[in-house]
């Protein structure tokens, strides 16, 4: 009686468990497209579920949207643009991204929860600017290209200013990858013609370079910051084989 009694106990609390948390818990998919589009692509989303992204018309022009959890979908474009390329969000709802003018030129854009547009420039850019991520704060990441035309990176602060950087010893190119709640940026950087070591810069500024230290590691790639500065990403050995790592502050 009683061993029979503790082995029923086991089969419903094993039945419990599965119920809750095994493969019997049912998945949900919705798909979606945005009125009218030709092709609809899904670039990012905040905790509250809202999606930004871009979606291409008949003509092949290319707009930007935002659909709500509840499926409500709004079409933006900055002034001008002809390829408007959204790229981040935050869970407020404000959207980051990039558009391209009738001259294939890319700007920045910021569009506000109320859907007020403002459009961005990195001072002294001759070949354009393109804003890759956004933090929570409403901090913004990205590229520009300089009059030296090589590729240089930017952070854009709430209130509009914008402080380009390099990372040391870049020659052509510095490109964040990610940024976190902080502000604390991760990236790479070209030293002319290969990917030199890989960098992280704090909010004041302060720029280090690392690389992954394991014999045979010659590209170090950060993809993914967390708040405390916790860094993941992908290193490439000398055979061209990817791994992954882990850098802890």
């Amino acid at each position: 009686m009683k061993k029979t009694k503790i082995r029923r106990n086991i089969f419903v609390s094993i039945g419990v468990f599965f119920a809750l948390t095994g493969p019997l818990a049912a998945e949900t998919f919705v798909t979606f497209d945005v009125p009218g589009a030709v092709s609809t692509g899904s670039g990012a989303i905040n905790p509250m579920g809202t999606i930004t992204g871009f979606y291409s018309d008949a003509r092949n022009l290319t707009h930007g949207f935002a659909r709500t959890f509840n499926g409500t979908v709004t079409t933006f474009d900055p002034p001008g643009s002809v390829f408007t390329s959204p790229s981040g969000i935050t869970p407020s709802g404000t959207i980051t991204g990039s558009y391209y003018d009738a001259n294939f030129v890319p700007h920045g854009f910021v569009r506000a929860p109320n859907g007020i547009i403002t459009v961005f420039d990195v001072p002294g850019d001759v070949g354009g600017t393109v804003a890759s991520g956004i933090n929570p704060m409403g901090t913004i990441m990205g590229n520009y290209i300089g009059a030296d035309f090589a590729m240089h990176a930017f952070v854009r602060a709430a209130n509009g200013t914008i402080t380009p950087f390099d990372a040391p010893g870049a020659i052509a190119q510095t490109n964040p990858n990610a940024i976190n709640p902080m502000g604390t940026i991760t990236g790479t950087q070209d030293v002319g013609g290969f990917a030199g070591p890989a960098w992280v810069r704090t909010p004041d500024g302060t720029l280090t370079t690392f690389e992954v230290p394991v014999p045979g590691a010659f590209t170090t790639l950060p993809t993914g910051i967390t708040p405390n500065g916790t860094i993941a990403g992908f290193y490439i050995d000398e055979s061209f084989v990817f791994h992954g790592f882990v850098r802890i502050p």
